[in-house]
Formats: C-alpha cells, sequence, structure tokens
C-alpha cells in the first residue's frame, strides 16, 4: 500500500522532534502535527522556563547572603513582569530554533492537533494524512482533581504567565513540581505555603533525602504542611473573580490566598487522540502500553515519552527516540536501563540522584553498604546562612560497585550529572577512592568517603 509519509509523528516535543528530525535524516519522508508551540513542555511551559525562575529566585536569597562577603545593598527591587517577559522572549527563540531544525531535516510541519483515524491515518484540521509508520510523542499535562472550587486554581502551566506575583500563595503537592515552584515563589518574596495531604514530600526518592531536603525548605523560609488537604475553595469576595481565594482545609482550618497552585501529578495527554480507531491500547492514566521497542498494540504505531508514562524526563524522551530510531533502521532491539538515569529536581536547595535508593537496594535483597555525610557548605561559612548540604553513595558488596549516588544542596544537578557517567560505566568504589578531589568544592565529598562515613542500617 501507498503512503504519503514514511513516518508521521503526532507532537512536536523533545522526543518527537528529535526522532521526526533524525528519521528524515536517515532517507524517510516525515511529517509532524503540533497544534502548540514547538519544542513541547519542557521548552514552553516546563523545565526550561521553570529553571530561568529558579535562578531568578535564588538572588532574593543571594542578596542577603551577600552582606557576609562585604557587599551592602539598598532599594533592592524585584519586578516580575521582568522576569516574566524575558523569560518569554528566550523561549520564543528556542521555538524558532526547533523549527529551523525540522526544517532544515526536511521535516515538513503540520500545524494542528492530530487524532486517529485509523492505524495508518491521522486527521488534523479536518484533512487526512497516510503514513507507514506513526508515533505518538504528546508528553503528559497537569491533572488537577474535581472538587468544588477546582475552577478557582492554576497548574503549572498557568505559572508562567502570571500577571502578578500574589503576596501570599499555596502550593498543593509533595513532589518535584510542586518543591520547585514553592522555592520559586518563596525566593521571590512570595509568602508561601507548600500543603500535602501525605505525611512525607517527594515520595520515590531515598528516604534520607525526603528528610533532609524537607528540612532545608523549612530553613528557607516555605510554610510545609504535611498531613494536610483541601476541602473546597470559593472567592473571597463573590464579586471580584480575580481577588482573593478562601480555602477551607478538611481539618476545619479556613485561610485565604492569592494564589492556589495544584501540582497534583500529570497525566498522558491522549484524550483527543482518538486511539481507540487505531486500536492503541492505553492502562493506567491513559498511558500508551507499548512494547520494549516502542511498539504499541497496533502493529504500525508508536509511542514514546510521557504518553507512556515510564519515566517522565524530557532527556529519556530524546533517548528513547534515538533507541527507536535505531531499532527501525539498524535492527537493533532496545535495551534501555531505566534504573541509572540521573536527575535532578530545581528546588532550594537543589537534588541530584542516579541510580537505587536504599529502600529501593532493600526491596531487591541487595547486600549493600551505605556511605552518608551532611555538612555545611564553604560558601556560608560567611554568608551567614544556615543551608547544609546532604550526600549520599550506596554500594553492593558483591563488586563493590556503586549502585546509587544522592545529593541535596548547591550544583546538585551538576554534580549528579557526572556521577551518572561513573555508574553507568560501572565504577567502583575504589574508582572513587583512587580519583583525586576537586578542592575546595562539595563534590569532592563523593571521592573521600571513608569507613568513618559508613551508616548504620
Amino acid at each position: 500500500m501507498s503512503y504519503q509519509y514514511d513516518l508521521f509523528v503526532i507532537g512536536a516535543g523533545s522526543g518527537g522532534v528529535r526522532a521526526s528530525r533524525v528519521a528524515a535524516s536517515k532517507g524517510y519522508k516525515v511529517a509532524v502535527a503540533e497544534g502548540s508551540a514547538l519544542g513541547g513542555t519542557c521548552v514552553n511551559i516546563g523545565c526550561v522556563p521553570k529553571k530561568l525562575f529558579v535562578y531568578g529566585s535564588e538572588f532574593g536569597h543571594g542578596f542577603d547572603e551577600a552582606a557576609g562577603f562585604g557587599w551592602s545593598h539598598q532599594g533592592v527591587e524585584f519586578n516580575w513582569s521582568v522576569l516574566r517577559d524575558n523569560k518569554t522572549k528566550e523561549i520564543q527563540r528556542l521555538n524558532g530554533i526547533y523549527g529551523n531544525l525540522l526544517s532544515n531535516a526536511g521535516v515538513e510541519l503540520i500545524s494542528g492537533y492530530a487524532s486517529f483515524v485509523d492505524a495508518n491515518t491521522v486527521m488534523v484540521d479536518g484533512k487526512t494524512y497516510t503514513a507507514e509508520r506513526i508515533l505518538i510523542a504528546v508528553g503528559a499535562k497537569p491533572f488537577i482533581p474535581e472538587f468544588k472550587g477546582s475552577d478557582l486554581v492554576v497548574s503549572s502551566n498557568e505559572m508562567f504567565f502570571l500577571e502578578a506575583l500574589p503576596k501570599k500563595a499555596l502550593v498543593v503537592g509533595g513532589g518535584y513540581i510542586a518543591v520547585e515552584f514553592a522555592g520559586i515563589l518563596n525566593g521571590l518574596g512570595v509568602d508561601t505555603i507548600l500543603a500535602y495531604r501525605g505525611d512525607q514530600l517527594l515520595r520515590g526518592f531515598d528516604q534520607d533525602v525526603r528528610d533532609f531536603a524537607s528540612q532545608e525548605y523549612k530553613k528557607s523560609g516555605i510554610d510545609i504542611r504535611l498531613n494536610t488537604d483541601v476541602d473546597f475553595i470559593e472567592l473571597a469576595d463573590a464579586s471580584n473573580p480575580q481577588g482573593a481565594r478562601t480555602v477551607h482545609f478538611k481539618d476545619g482550618h479556613v485561610e485565604e490566598f492569592g494564589l492556589i497552585l495544584y501540582a497534583t501529578g500529570r497525566v498522558p495527554n491522549v484524550a483527543s487522540l482518538s486511539l481507540e480507531k487505531a486500536g492503541v491500547e492505553t492502562g493506567k492514566n491513559g498511558a500508551v502500553i507499548v512494547d520494549k521497542n516502542f511498539t504499541t498494540s497496533a502493529q504500525s504505531v508508536f509511542a514514546l515519552g510521557d504518553v507512556t508514562d515510564r519515566v517522565q524526563l524530557t532527556p529519556v524522551a530524546i533517548k528513547e527516540a534515538m533507541a527507536l530510531i535505531a531499532y527501525w533502521f539498524e535492527g537493533k532491539e532496545v535495551t534501555f536501563d531505566y534504573d541509572n538515569i540521573p536527575t535532578a529536581v530545581f528546588s532550594q536547595p537543589a537534588i541530584g540522584t542516579v541510580g537505587l535508593t536504599e529502600q529501593e537496594a532493600e526491596k531487591r535483597g541487595m547486600d549493600f553498604r551505605v556511605y552518608q555525610t551532611d555538612f555545611r557548605p564553604m560558601k556560608h561559612t560567611l554568608s551567614g546562612g544556615t543551608s547544609r548540604s546532604l550526600m549520599k553513595l550506596l554500594v553492593n558488596n558483591a563488586d563493590d560497585k556503586v549502585i546509587g549516588a544522592h545529593m541535596v544542596g548547591d550544583y546538585a544537578g551538576e554534580i549528579i550529572q557526572g556521577l551518572g557517567i561513573a555508574i553507568k560505566a560501572g565504577a567502583t568504589k575504589a574508582d572513587f577512592d583512587d580519583t583525586v578531589g576537586v578542592h575546595p568544592t562539595s563534590a569532592e565529598e563523593f571521592v573521600t568517603f571513608s569507613a568513618a562515613s559508613l551508616k548504620k542500617k
């Protein structure tokens, strides 16, 4: 059968763009459908603008810390609109780069949202397109539970375009998006409350990291309220839809906020795809079910990235795209190591982690030892700050290989990237010990762990 395209990609996010342009460079005739800005969540309403906001918010603490180093400052002001609009200009620049990447590779960009007609046909704005292969790369979207007043809250999507910052904000959630935005708001001078219905933030992270990070967030000025859930929300003044919100908590407490952010998870963005017409099966939360080679229940349809709800990280989607291309063009079966993925939480302080947590290693019945330390970073000996850093290393006793590394503190994301290479390469504790440290840095702690740092289990 003859098709218009060899590959039709639904979604021009990081994974979709990478797959489409590499496939085109190898000779495929490729089209991409995107109804929003190029670059997907990460570039437009995710990791990139969020990191820019984190940089901006860190100055809020930095001015106070500078005094100990001899810097005096008076009349310092923060202008939200300058940060917001400069961020938008940078994102628009990146949108143009993504457009050029597609165009230069020979990929046809189709503006609009695609849905399936059958397993080889999609429709965009009333027009149909056929393809031998179709790749679903639509990512995920914020999930906000339905309750009375849920229309009065915002998701992370809207946080990047606020008209003005509130004086007081409530962040609801306990995951990485919640703690990151709580840090941003707090650093920008907003009275910030972080409420989570569970008894501990950052589920899925190493327990020591969770405990330590929570204490550091409190030190930074965030009001953390655990085992706290919202009952309903209403306008403080019914005649002013843009005014304060009154939150009624389930424990009977009532409080007013200028902004309420719900960071309660993300779900695959599949509602408008008409997957059933293509025979594509979905699982929990609508996640597209794929085999190890990213093939769905329809043999001509593939999926990768957040829409599969495996690991919701931009670099993972990009690596999956490259693995899929290798499968198509070189016949390589996909072998993807989801254990050793370095990642960072850009909270304040930041978290960096790679490999197994102590709890995961225990569940697997592994025989391992743990090296751990926390300390006051050199910077704060003069800044007057009370922040501390945590570092933790897990070592498999069977072969001395490092199976996990975790950090809370400044530059955690940058440091954990290097450790990710070492752990991926199979480095042992002896290799770490034989490595000369860079002094004076926090990172050198990872290569100076001695028996004195062994954690008692």
